[in-house]
C-alpha cells in the first residue's frame, strides 16, 4: 500500500450517512451483497476462547429485555466473547485458569477472522437457541474514542434538534477516520491498483501517522483535519442498509498488534513452505 494520502471532496457525505444509519431502524435496499461485507471483514483477525473441538466458550449473561410486550424485565442469553486484542484474550484465559483451573485448562485462545464471527452471529439468529457474540474492544481505544464521540453526538443533536437526545457514552468497537480539505472529505489512500480507498482504523495512533503524513504533504490544510469515530456496528449497519457508493471504498485497517500477528503467520507459513 502506497503512502500517498489525499482528501476526497466528494466523500463528505459518508460521515453523516454512517451516523444516520447508526441511529435509524429504517432498512433500505441492501447496499452491498453479504459476500462483499464479509470480504471487508475477512482481513481482520480476532481472538476467541474455544474447547479442543473448536466450540466457543459460552457464558450465560442476564440482560435487560428490550421487548416491551414481554412480562419479564430481564432475560438470560448465551454469550461468546470475541477479543480484538490477542493480549486481552490471553489475559482473560489466564484469569479463567486462576479462578477455574479445570475449565481454564480445557480451553485455548484461537484466532479467527472477523468475517467468520459475522457469519456465525448472522446464522445464530435463525437458531432456536440464540448465541450472541460479544466483541471486546481494546479499552485504550474506547477511552480515546469517548471525547470524539461525545463531540460528534453534540454536533449531531444541534443539527437535528427534533430527533431527541442520543447517548454520549461510546459503546462497541471504535473505528477512527479523518476528514480534511475545504469540503471536509475523508482522507484516502491510494492502493496498489491505483484506486482510492477510505481507511477506517481500529487503532487511533495508526490514523494519526497517516494524518501527520498528510499535514506534511498539505501544510496549508493542517488546521482543517478532523478525526472522528464510528462504531464498527454502525459501519456494518450502513453497509447493509445504505445505498451510498462511497461506502464501498471503505477499507478496515487492523491494529498494530493485529498487523504483527498477521506478519508472524506469514513468516511461519513461509518457513513451512521452504522446508
Amino acid at each position: 500500500m502506497k503512502s500517498l494520502v489525499r482528501w476526497g471532496a466528494t466523500l463528505g457525505l459518508v460521515g453523516s450517512t454512517l451516523l444516520g444509519s447508526f441511529f435509524t431502524a429504517n432498512i433500505q435496499a441492501l447496499a452491498l451483497p453479504e459476500e462483499e461485507i464479509t470480504k471487508r471483514l475477512q482481513p481482520i483477525p480476532v481472538f476467541t476462547v474455544t474447547d479442543a473441538q473448536g466450540a466457543p466458550l459460552v457464558q450465560s449473561v442476564t440482560v435487560p429485555n428490550n421487548n416491551q410486550t414481554a412480562e419479564q424485565e430481564s432475560k438470560t442469553v448465551d454469550v461468546a466473547r470475541v477479543f480484538l486484542s490477542r493480549q486481552d484474550a490471553n489475559t482473560f484465559l489466564a484469569n479463567l485458569k486462576s479462578k477455574d483451573p479445570d475449565l481454564g485448562n480445557s480451553v485455548q485462545v484461537v484466532p479467527v477472522s472477523l468475517a467468520e464471527v459475522y457469519e456465525l452471529e448472522k446464522n445464530s439468529r435463525n437458531q432456536t437457541e440464540n448465541l450472541d457474540f460479544a466483541l471486546i474492544p481494546k479499552q485504550e481505544q474506547v477511552q480515546l474514542a469517548q471525547p470524539l464521540w461525545q463531540a460528534q453526538i453534540e454536533a449531531w443533536e444541534r443539527q437535528n434538534p427534533n430527533q431527541g437526545q442520543r447517548s454520549k457514552e461510546f459503546q462497541g468497537v471504535p473505528l477512527f477516520a479523518a476528514k480534511a480539505g475545504p469540503d471536509q472529505g475523508y482522507l484516502t489512500i491510494q492502493l496498489e491498483n491505483g484506486e482510492q480507498s477510505i481507511p477506517f482504523f481500529f487503532e487511533k495512533s495508526l490514523l494519526q501517522e497517516m494524518v501527520d503524513r498528510y499535514k506534511q504533504q498539505q501544510p496549508s490544510q493542517a488546521n482543517n483535519v478532523v478525526i472522528e469515530v464510528i462504531p464498527l456496528a454502525g459501519l456494518i449497519t450502513a453497509l447493509q442498509r445504505e445505498d451510498n457508493p462511497d461506502l464501498n471504498k471503505i477499507t478496515l485497517m487492523p491494529s498494530r498488534e493485529s498487523l504483527e500477528f498477521l506478519r508472524s503467520l506469514r513468516s511461519k507459513s513461509n518457513s513451512s513452505e521452504s522446508k
